[in-house]
């Protein structure tokens, strides 16, 4: 199958386009490098583009006889979406809406779409369920859902085939460590401890330790981007089938701060300086994923149970690559 990743040159667009290759797909990147690393893209036709480029995504259609989208390209940060909401309705919703445009245009109907727990806000109910309702509390997470709600009713008018999955931490590095994260500036936990070990920073902070958890910090469920992967993969061949998908994707347990640092210590064989500073305003205490459909339906399951496991692949890929990808 001709795959296009939206985001190939990202984090998880590269592990797609990886995992794409290995499973006798031809994957075709589509990335403006704004975020992404041409390092990053191996076996796969890339193609240097933006989503707002309506003409341009149609001829790369065309021109690749694209049979699926795969679409990881959006701007992730919460904080930062809070302070430009238009910067991120503008990328996650408004450029999404042109490549599905563009999709309709060259007659391409299956798509897999990169979701967030981030839609289901503060839930009141732990383990998250799909049916859980939605109530982001952020424009990151309100750009995810509206994009959901797009895809929904094209499925529904007949238009497209759509997968969604609702990641909650993607972490570790895949494909035998030889793609891990380098965002910049990076925001996710394990890849901020790690250069804390690695004495790239100062120290980690821990932003409250009063919660109702067993230590008290923030209880968060991590699933290794290679797992992530492998359920992209699965819901390929299952959309020729159905109209639409919806997973929740997460190891379905979860792991405190603390214990996040504690194994990272224990990987590397370093300790790591933590300072302790007040709760931030929307982190509930626990957040945690029940996967239980995706497996059930997709057949998927984790290669990658443990956090020690995760946490090895991630220091593996920071140590061979202390300054992230070439630029």
């Amino acid at each position: 199958m001709n795959v296009l990743v939206c985001g190939g040159a990202g984090y998880i667009g590269s592990n797609m386009t990886a995992t794409l290759a290995a499973g006798g797909h031809s994957p075709v990147v589509f990335d403006n490098l704004s975020k992404g690393h041409k390092a990053a893209i191996a076996d796969a036709v890339f193609v240097r583009g933006d989503l707002a480029d309506y003409d341009l995504l149609v001829r790369t259609l065309r021109d690749h006889r694209i049979d699926a989208v795969m679409h990881f390209a959006a701007f992730i940060e919460v904080g930062e979406s809070v302070e430009q909401p238009l910067k991120y309705y503008q990328n996650n919703f408004c450029n999404t809406h042109t490549l599905l445009r563009a999709m309709a245009e060259a007659q391409v109907e299956k798509f897999v779409f990169s979701s967030t727990a981030a839609t289901y806000g503060m839930p009141d109910t732990i383990p998250i369920t799909e049916d859980v309702a939605k109530a982001p509390i952020n424009p990151y997470g309100e750009s995810k859902w509206a994009v959901e709600r797009l895809c929904h009713f094209l499925s529904e008018a007949g238009q497209i085939r759509y997968a969604a999955f609702r990641y909650f931490n993607a972490c570790g590095a895949g494909h035998n460590a030889t793609l891990g994260e380098d965002h910049r500036p990076e925001s996710h936990l394990i890849p901020l401890i790690i250069q804390a070990a690695m004495g790239k920073r100062d120290a980690i902070r821990v932003y409250g330790t009063d919660y109702p958890t067993p230590d008290g910090t923030c209880v968060r469920d991590y699933v290794h981007v290679e797992d992530l992967c492998q359920a992209h993969l699965l819901a390929l061949d299952k959309l020729d089938g159905a109209c639409e998908l919806v997973y929740n994707l997460g190891n379905g347990k979860g792991c405190s701060v603390r214990e996040v640092i504690d194994t990272v210590r224990g990987v590397s064989g370093r300790d790591v300086k933590v300072i302790e500073t007040g709760r931030r305003a929307g982190d509930p205490p626990i957040l945690t994923a029940d996967a239980s459909k995706a497996e059930r339906e997709l057949g998927w399951t984790r290669r990658f149970g443990e956090l020690r496991q995760i946490v090895e692949t991630a220091w593996t890929w920071h140590s061979n690559h202390p300054d992230g990808y070439p630029e």
